[in-house]
């Protein structure tokens, strides 16, 4: 279920807005989980912006173009650039780069320059190298992804991977600056850079097969300029800096990058070869499941990268530097970081717990209101609605998971997360692989196999981090217990409603969709917010705060 990631641009004449200022040596917990909500906060606007244009990229994809073998191609293509920047870089980001980049900004800046240096050179050379490798062997790359397509499609595939493969490039440069900003505690620029990826795709498809007549072509093109917008985006942060080409192998912080996110690689690897072998299999089970799953993928990033990704994002550093602290004086800071670790989980689930319930019992007139135009077709949003529902199954364990990896990248202890990994990619395959024993494999097979998988590497995290130092006593039984609680009778006034909303409503029309879901997204947080506040959630004041800094002042 992954996405691309990766703005408002901040005055050039100012400084780059610092939310994140929660010190370490604070002894007040809660001035550090406001810092942690101020944080988040600029991390989850950039986030609401790019899912909305992530989502009206899918709506116009789905309008231009349904959920066609086409698409599938597209999706199967577009998997390359995305496969090794995960790979080569975006696992680095905040498994290795946060961490030795914000460890060296705090004891020398001339040298965090120079290392940025190394980074940047070195990934131009490497990735030049990779790009250049899968761009002739496009064919065969294909055949490896999707080989259940016929040879038409396959040859179309080919195509599209040529494509969008450079996009790795853009993608890679934009990530590490993304880590270097995120270090110096910039999170502007970074929090928006998926927006201006998801804007290109969206312009340059409605242009493209609008006015120029394009076909499926014109999406890879949209996601090579946007991956490009992205790196020219988020250069203005940077504008401090003394960057320049070097190449230095045996520079030591360089190796410590590399010593870091070796057991991230080795994780991913496996990981990436799961994710091939999910696309192969899905290929076999028609040539419209990719395209399907995606839809329904596409609705489930919305709230992940809202709610986990803005939270995780935003106790990383400070993790980081609590874990820095924690080694002259591990007993006295471990508690912090505990606690910080504590808090951020707590967000997570009074938001992802609704948020899963609510989609749950909404899937209908949600994949309705966003996909079912053009050449959507019914039957398509039939099946898109069975792929989301069975998504949902593992979308609250893969939100506490990030925040929960996090914590281990922000001890510098890559090779546990790395670890489970592996273990979650067997959980996978067993429950994928097994119905195909009994019968012929199908699409839910493999969309259940994703929620298993999450779920179960979820629950080995928890028992993990409790090794370290246990969550008990820390807020997150009562906090489950009332957000779980407030949800059910919120999915249940749903339930009730939803039948009345539809008999009160015109049976179809773009706005008799827009008021359904709106009214129901209306009366659902109404009543779980009610439900909060009945129920006396400490999680409310964050939340309030949190709210507070979208609001104009004075």
């Amino acid at each position: 279920m992954g996405e691309s990631s990766g703005g408002v641009s901040s005055d050039s004449a100012s400084p780059p807005p610092q939310p994140f200022t929660f010190s370490p040596e604070s002894s007040d917990h809660f001035t550090g989980a406001a810092g942690m909500a101020r944080a988040a906060s600029f991390i989850a606007a950039g986030n609401v912006v790019s899912r909305l244009l992530g989502l009206i990229r899918e709506i116009v994809i789905a309008n231009l173009f349904g959920a066609t073998g086409l698409v599938s191609a597209f999706r199967a293509a577009q998997i390359i650039p995305t496969m090794l920047y995960d790979l080569l870089v975006g696992g680095m980001v905040s498994s290795a780069l946060v961490p030795v980049f914000s460890a060296q900004a705090e004891r020398d800046r001339a040298a965090l320059w120079h290392l940025a240096s190394l980074v940047l050179s070195t990934a131009v050379v490497g990735l030049a190298v990779v790009v250049l490798i899968i761009e002739l062997a496009a064919p065969q790359v294909a055949l490896l992804l999707v080989g259940g397509f016929g040879d038409e499609l396959l040859a179309i595939t080919a195509l599209l991977i040529r494509i969008t493969t450079p996009a790795v490039l853009f993608l890679s440069l934009s990530g590490i600056i993304t880590g270097l900003l995120y270090a110096l505690k910039r999170f502007a620029l970074p929090a928006f850079t998926p927006a201006i990826f998801n804007a290109t795709i969206v312009a340059v498809a409605l242009v493209g097969a609008l006015v120029l007549n394009g076909d499926i072509e014109v999406l890879a093109i949209g996601l090579l300029l946007g991956a490009l917008l992205q790196v020219a985006l988020q250069l203005p942060g940077l504008r401090d800096g003394r960057l320049r080409f070097v190449i230095n192998l045996h520079h030591p912080d360089l190796r410590r990058i590399g010593k870091l996110y070796l057991p991230v690689i080795l994780g991913l690897v496996i990981s990436e070869i799961a994710i091939v072998l999910d696309r192969n299999l899905a290929s076999r089970t028609g040539d419209q499941s990719i395209a399907w799953m995606q839809y329904a993928t596409t609705i489930i990033q919305f709230p992940l990268g809202l709610v986990a990704t803005a939270i995780s994002l935003a106790i990383l550093p400070t993790l980081s530097r609590l874990a820095v602290v924690a080694a002259d004086a591990a007993a006295a800071r471990l508690e912090e970081f505990m606690n910080t670790l504590a808090t951020g989980l707590r967000l997570v689930l009074v938001l992802i717990i609704p948020a899963t319930i609510a989609l749950f019992v909404l899937a209908e007139p949600v994949i309705a209101l966003i996909f079912e135009h053009g050449d959507f077709t019914p039957y398509d949003a039939q099946q898109t609605v069975l792929a989301l529902r069975l998504y949902l199954i593992g979308l609250t364990f893969a939100a506490i998971d990030q925040s929960l990896v996090f914590a281990f990248y922000a001890r510098q202890n890559t090779l546990t997360p790395a670890l489970v990994g592996l273990l979650g990619v067997g959980f996978y395959l067993v429950a994928a692989l097994l119905p195909a024993l009994f019968r012929p494999m199908q699409m839910t097979d493999l969309v259940l196999a994703n929620s298993i998988q999450l779920t179960g590497h979820a629950l080995v995290m928890i028992w993990l981090i409790n090794r370290l130092a246990s969550l008990r006593g820390r807020g997150l039984g009562p906090t489950t217990l009332k957000a779980l609680s407030a949800s059910l009778v919120m999915g249940l006034a749903l339930w009730l409603t939803l039948p009345l909303l539809e008999s009160w409503l015109p049976e179809q029309g773009l706005m008799a969709e827009t008021a359904l879901v709106g009214i129901s997204t209306l009366v659902g947080g109404g009543i779980y917010l009610l439900a909060l506040v009945l129920l006396r959630s400490p999680e409310l004041a964050l939340l309030s705060s949190l709210w507070q800094r979208f609001l104009p002042k004075g």
